[in-house]
């Protein structure tokens, strides 16, 4: 039986000793290179993990490989702090023992996709193109199993996200999600997707309202595999990044802590 009372105390408390190691690394934030864009620093593209087995994280790349990532690539915002901090979380929580400091960045025309369950796509936005060989790919991928988690972009940016799956997947639905849906009870128990804050709003003063949690299902049939999960309007992975810096309150990080360790759980499950 689930003691939700009690997780979720002992996810504020792995939030916490997260954002206290972290930040006492990085000197409060201060020597660590900030991301891209507007006079900011960049993160060098670690090499990939060859594959042993274990749970990694896998961020999807669009266009041609870049040595660092930056704000000015969108698909590597946030990398690699904030899947760090989220598989630090996930070890601690579960038995899966992904590995934490690795993280994999694939296109999705990688063949070796194929053995990573869960993939996770960042702001596609208006560079979110993929050549037709990727397609083809993905379409295998997510047919035969994997599931994708796409996370940070709002509605300026849905057309391009959308045209993008269309090719993937020519007849594809988008279903809004509530908090009924297995996904958000797969580990912890979310029971109001109203509690989980809009990023945007707090960061940009963008006055877009709450999240979206939207869903692509296995022929468009809700009674099926969810192929995706999508994170539109805010940007769930900022949150885990910044845990360690205090620059939002531990419950709001906490939340987005606890819709990861379900979405995972979920695909692992799936």
């Amino acid at each position: 039986m689930k003691r939700p009372g009690l997780v979720i105390a002992i996810a504020s408390g792995v939030a916490l000793l997260i954002g206290t190691v972290s930040y006492a690394q990085f000197g409060g934030g201060q020597d660590r290179p900030l991301r891209g864009g507007g006079g900011f620093g960049a993160e060098p593209i670690m090499p990939n993990t060859p594959y042993d087995g274990k749970f990694t994280f896998v961020r999807m790349r669009y266009g041609p490989p870049v040595a660092y990532a930056s704000q000015r690539v969108m698909w590597s915002h946030d990398y690699p702090t904030g899947e760090q901090h989220f598989m630090n979380i996930l070890n601690e929580l579960t038995y899966l023992a992904p590995h934490i400091a690795e993280t994999n960045v694939m296109s999705f025309g990688d063949a070796d996709l194929f053995k990573y369950p869960v993939a996770y796509i960042c702001e596609p936005g208006p560079f979110f193109n993929l050549t037709d060989e990727e397609v083809e790919n993905f379409r295998a991928y997510l047919l035969k199993g994997g599931f994708a988690i796409v996370d940070d972009f709002r509605a300026a940016h849905w057309e391009y996200f959308e045209q993008q799956m269309r090719r993937i997947l020519p007849d594809v639905r988008f279903f809004d999600l509530d908090a009924t849906h297995p996904i958000f009870h797969a580990f912890f128990d979310i029971d109001d997707l109203a509690s989980i804050p809009n990023y945007y709003d707090q960061q940009f003063g963008y006055n877009g309202g709450r999240p979206l949690f939207r869903g692509i299902y296995e022929n468009n049939d809700p009674a099926k595999r969810l192929l995706a999960i999508i994170n539109f309007n805010t940007d769930i992975s900022e949150f885990w990044e910044f845990s360690a810096t205090g620059l939002k309150p531990l419950e709001e990080s906490n939340e987005a802590y606890k819709l990861g360790v379900n979405y995972v759980i979920y695909g692992m499950t799936h």
